[in-house]
């Protein structure tokens, strides 16, 4: 993420070819022009400069959807005026929402009766739906303090250090301490047992994840809500657990349905789940859903009038589009059941093909598990000569974007690179993937191996460590000089990754 990043000395102009039929003198980068441009241009000019971006069905490092099909698209486009918050103007769009909130809270097996609404909101992303859940728990956790009369001033969360960035900013945001179970080798995923360890009188939660952006693994659910049911029987304390289904949450209900991680298990008492991966949206969209109506106290959810009527409203921002909302419906309803499921199978079939295709090179171990995200993550089994960093660097050249990443605290040793198998990814990529993963280890055998010095760099780059054009800030973050002075901040979390 760049904060603030301005141009080389020698670059401080915009300069087109096919806009100078309309305008003859070059636009600044970073000042407003004073004088305005025909819309033929202004279109030209942007358009020549996202030629260079990369192609979105190449990148094998999101998890987000990058293919929608073009009824959508058009209803997308329709709705792109629509102000989401202004319910009383849009009360169609509003009724989608709830009907998309009680049709996920359904597929999480929320325990409601047969007329009962359920309790959830849209947002932006599962970031601001983790904050909310947060949020939830914290001031849950408060009320009940300040009424037996205990201190209330040192919140505490309780997750695995594979947990996405969002995780972090919400306990330093929110003043909450975030306790982390560490990894350790062969081991990706917060181990149940180890967390419940950590848990105390302070502990707003416990975080599981259902689905791993580092490997793709799902947590163990039922065996962290089970030992820590009989944690809270021999304590007296009461603490919940949240789900965190931004990439799986669309997937286990479909793949496995007889998984218990939902809101079948008693302390399950919240779940993010992002609409713009596995939901099949484009970006801009996650869903928060709450057991019941307990879960959620009264106080954090604020009422507004001057739209027209009394709205009530739970979120961290105000204003949004109303696409992605009615698009996430679209799909709910477009596919049913029955195509979520061939979907998914679908993805994980072509994962398949893709873990066959590497281990069939024989130069691959791999990392991830069958069962859980449709992904597959690998390690060289000898990097001494070159390492995973150089594959995929070497993959850009034919156009993949394949991320290489160490794992976290306490197998930060392990370098893995990484390929999320979307809807969009067909059988043909991947066994096209992997010809030309072999070109490039062929092309690296060629080439003479990379110094130790040279190595250390690139995981010193990766851990936040300071190299020679940088500074690290001790929170894993490298700030950057540039050519004028002007400081920007590059995240260089490996659990950022998404």
């Amino acid at each position: 993420m760049v904060l603030s990043r301005t141009a080389s000395q020698s670059d401080v102009s915009i300069h087109s070819t096919f806009a100078s039929r309309y305008a003859q003198s070059s636009l600044p980068r970073f000042r407003m022009p004073e004088n305005s441009i025909p819309k033929e241009a202004a279109y030209q000019i942007i358009n020549d400069e996202l030629m260079l971006d990369g192609n979105p069905r190449l990148n094998l490092a999101s998890f987000v959807t990058t293919w929608m099909e073009p009824e959508c698209d058009k209803l997308m486009m329709a709705s792109i005026n629509k102000n989401y918050v202004d319910m009383d103007e849009y009360p169609v769009t509003t009724e989608l929402q709830n009907r998309c909130v009680n049709m996920i809270a359904h597929m999480f097996n929320a325990p409601l009766g047969e007329s009962e609404a359920a309790v959830g909101v849209g947002t932006v992303g599962s970031s601001e739906a983790i904050m909310l859940a947060g949020l939830a728990f914290k001031r849950k956790w408060q009320n009940k303090r300040k009424a037996e009369g205990k201190p209330y001033d040192k919140p505490n969360i309780v997750t695995g250090a594979n947990v996405q960035v969002c995780w972090e900013k919400f306990a330093r945001y929110f003043e909450v301490e975030l306790k982390e179970v560490k990894l350790r080798d062969g081991y990706y995923v917060m181990d149940p047992e180890k967390a419940v360890d950590l848990v105390d009188e302070n502990t707003i939660c416990v975080a599981a994840i259902l689905g791993s952006t580092l490997n793709g693994e799902f947590e163990d659910v039922k065996l962290l809500n089970d030992l820590l049911l009989k944690k809270n029987a021999q304590t007296g304390w009461d603490v919940p657990i949240h789900v965190d289904a931004a990439s799986g949450g669309f997937i286990a209900p479909f793949l496995y349905p007889e998984l218990e991680w939902d809101f079948r298990l008693p302390l399950v008492k919240s779940i993010n789940v992002s609409g713009h991966k596995y939901g099949l949206v484009y970006a801009g969209i996650g869903w928060v859903i709450w057991r019941n109506k307990d879960d959620l106290p009264d106080e954090l959810i604020f009422h507004i009038n001057y739209l027209g009527t009394d709205q009530p409203t739970f979120t961290l921002n105000f204003s949004k589009g109303s696409s992605q909302v009615i698009a996430q419906y679209y799909q709910l309803i477009r596919l049913g059941f029955e195509g979520y499921r061939n979907v998914m199978e679908n993805c994980r079939d072509n994962a398949m093909v893709l873990k066959d295709g590497l281990e069939c090179t024989g130069r691959f171990t791999i990392v991830s598990k069958d069962d859980g995200i449709p992904l597959v993550a690998f390690s060289l089994k000898d990097n001494s000569q070159h390492d995973e960093f150089e594959v995929s660097d070497h993959l850009r050249r034919y156009g993949w974007i394949v991320p290489a990443y160490t794992m976290p605290p306490d197998a930060q040793h392990v370098t893995v690179l990484r390929v999320v198998v979307r809807e969009d990814f067909s059988r043909g990529l991947a066994e096209r993937l992997v010809t030309d993963i072999q070109k490039v280890l062929n092309e690296l055998d060629a080439l003479p191996a990379n110094s130790k010095a040279h190595k250390q760099q690139v995981v010193e780059n990766c851990n936040g460590v300071a190299n020679g054009n940088g500074v690290a800030n001790g929170n894993g973050y490298v700030t950057k000089k540039m050519t004028k002075g002007v400081d920007f901040v590059v995240e260089k979390k490996t659990n950022a990754i998404c």
